[in-house]
């Protein structure tokens, strides 16, 4: 690995780092959520068939980052080079966000695309991004610049879309929905700005060893990390719970503008106010949940979690009205902000001193390797569900809210048995492995 010291770094250049998130996360808000994914499924492709390619999309791009990212990010800690890899892909999301503005109705080749190629880029930047914090914070210091990042970046979501939602509720049309995808690139550019131009990159290459290359290197180096993963039974066992709850989040989060217009009718400015709702609580509950962590510990908090997600989504299969539908984002945002948060400080729990990096890096590896699935998942169920209604005598629109509601099962699916998978994880065995290792 890269030689690193860790001097303390500056006000500035810990907000350049914020800012970055305050960035990107106009992209998950715009993009991901309140926006894009619904004019794709609605507009670009139309119909049932609009929510298969989207899960499709989602889950090539998935799938891409969780087959390039582990050796990427493994070769720019030996290399020294977090900074360069972070430089393009931010540019590649940047640009193919922008180009998204091409996207018109009929245009699915161009429309699924650029999301694919601005999803890939904007997912492996992540990688090299979250790199750089152990740059500029020690330790003892990780979790608290790690969590305003987080709390930032998601005011970064919630600002760029009140930038747009005037703009919707004033011009009507299918323009300003294309014209929002280039506000929120060149949102993400200005905000991405300062961590190139403040922060230095103060890993500095190691020399290869006779007879490797920097991919030997990458590959040696998460043969390492995996092994020593593998010593830890709980942590192996709560990472493959991880690994399918988490895909119930993300599948939750991918196509919840798609269900708001299929299942409720919400137009734009319905769909991004009810996103910011979502951003809003989601801030809350990971402020709560982390209270309730230190209070009762990490499983039952994480347990309880994904059980008050299990509530929203019977309470979203049976829900007739736009106005429940808003009150269910609102506690959705309070679940999958627990699920997330205390997912990541569970991790924290169960490393022990001084391999901290080594087991988020393996946490962020393992869950971009499961998240193609869901997402596939529910689109092709939604699809196929849609046509099976529909040759039974539903109309189009009904047959494809039918498919809606069908899917929205399958998260629950996913959460039901990533629940009894936590539940096999022992907290106080990991805990204490982790205290007690003498590695």
């Amino acid at each position: 690995m890269a030689t690193l010291t860790h001097p303390k770094s500056t006000r500035r250049q810990r907000w350049a780092w914020y800012l970055y998130d305050f960035g990107n996360s106009a992209y998950a808000a715009v993009v991901l959520l309140a926006v894009y994914s619904a004019y794709f499924q609605g507009v670009v492709v139309g119909g049932a068939e609009g929510s298969r390619l989207w899960g499709i999309a989602v889950g090539i791009a998935m799938l891409v980052v969780a087959v390039t990212s582990p050796v990427l990010g493994a070769i720019a800690d030996f290399s020294g080079s977090k900074k360069k890899f972070l430089l393009f892909y931010t540019a590649m999301a940047v640009i193919f966000t922008a180009g998204l503005f091409f996207a018109e109705a009929g245009k699915v080749f161009i429309g699924m695309g650029f999301f694919i190629l601005a999803e890939i880029s904007y997912r492996s930047a992540q990688v090299f991004y979250n790199g750089l914090l152990t740059e500029i914070v020690g330790p003892e210091e990780i979790g608290r610049v790690s969590g305003n990042g987080w709390a930032i970046g998601t005011a970064g979501g919630v600002v760029c879309l009140l930038i747009i939602l005037p703009l919707v509720v004033m011009i009507e049309g299918t323009l300003i929905i294309r014209l929002s995808l280039v506000i929120t690139a060149v949102f993400f550019a200005i905000a991405a700005l300062p961590i190139f131009l403040w922060l230095p990159e103060r890993a500095k290459a190691k020399k290869l060893p006779a007879g490797e290359n920097y991919f030997s290197a990458a590959f040696k180096q998460l043969g390492h990390t995996i092994r020593a993963a593998k010593q830890f039974k709980e942590f192996i066992k709560f990472i493959i719970a991880f690994l399918v709850y988490n895909d119930a989040v993300i599948m939750a989060l991918d196509f919840a503008a798609i269900i708001g217009a299929v299942l409720f009718g919400l137009d734009q400015q319905g769909l991004i106010i009810f996103i910011i709702i979502v951003q809003i609580t989601n801030v809350a509950g990971a402020y709560l949940f982390g209270h309730l962590v230190d209070r009762v510990g990490g499983k039952p908090t994480l347990s309880f979690s994904i059980v008050l997600m299990l509530i929203v989504l019977v309470w979203l299969y049976f829900n007739q009205t736009q106005t429940g539908f808003f009150f269910i984002g609102a506690v959705a945002g309070v679940a999958m902000a627990g699920i997330q948060s205390v997912s990541r400080t569970m991790v924290a729990m169960m490393a022990p001193p001084g391999q901290g990096a080594e087991f988020f890096g393996f946490f962020a590896v393992t869950g971009r390797t499961s998240s193609f699935i869901g997402p596939v998942v529910y689109g092709w169920i939604a699809a196929e569900a849609a046509l099976w209604y529909q040759a039974r005598g539903q109309s189009l629109a009904l047959a494809e809210q039918s498919g809606q509601r069908l899917a929205i099962l399958s998260i629950g699916v996913f959460l039901v048995i990533g629940l009894i998978l936590l539940s096999f994880v022992n907290e106080k065995k990991a805990r204490e492995k982790a205290v007690n290792n003498e590695e």
